[in-house]
């Protein structure tokens, strides 16, 4: 779990950098009957231009000269491998989903899993992580004239506007929605071009 903070940590400090690496996002929404669902997928690129063994920092700059330092976490493999003029590339993607479960009878619960990956020995340093978390929620109210139900989950209660009037009439007291929110995020690096 610490590796799965650790990562998603860099992923922060990387998104947060803004400038100092080269990022390109793109957001993808759905629907269907009883479902919806929305993703979005951040990347972003910098080449290494310092390493400091001792202090296990990383200075990455971005196509515009601008430049950001990293402190690489004890959970990063393979450290050694880095070298100046190598180029990491990080992918993060982040997802919510809602399913109608028309009749409920699922356990009103939150479910949380995580997964992590790293480089075999020798290698550059990479990575991958992951964190799903799966609530099941019941319909305990509905408001028709302002299109929005109540969901009861394990915790809360939430109050939701349903804007879309054939998705609205799908759903019923008593019904479930189970909402699944997950993140992850892939390192790479790169070697140096050769010149």
């Amino acid at each position: 779990m610490r590796k799965l903070f650790t990562i998603i940590g860099l992923a922060a400090a990387t998104a947060v950098a803004g400038p100092a690496i080269a990022q390109t996002t793109g957001t993808v929404a759905g629907s269907a009957p009883g479902k919806v669902g929305v993703a979005e997928t951040v990347k972003a690129t910098g080449t290494i231009t310092a390493v400091d063994k001792a202090t296990r920092d990383v200075t990455l700059k971005g196509p515009k000269g601008n430049e950001v330092t990293l402190t690489a976490g004890p959970d990063v493999k393979n450290f050694d491998q880095l070298k100046v003029g190598d180029q990491v590339n990080a992918q993060y993607v982040e997802a919510l989903t809602l399913e109608l479960k028309k009749g409920g009878g699922m356990a009103v619960a939150r479910t949380d899993s995580t997964g992590v990956a790293g480089a075999k020995p020798g290698d550059k340093p990479a990575g991958v992580a992951g964190r799903q978390v799966t609530i099941v929620a019941d319909v305990v109210d509905m408001n028709p004239a302002k299109q929005s139900i109540t969901l009861k989950g394990p915790n809360r209660t939430v109050d939701l506007v349903v804007a879309d009037p054939a998705q609205y009439k799908l759903i019923a007291k008593g019904d479930q929605v189970e909402a699944k929110y997950t993140q992850a995020l892939a390192l790479t690096v790169e070697p140096a071009a050769k010149k």
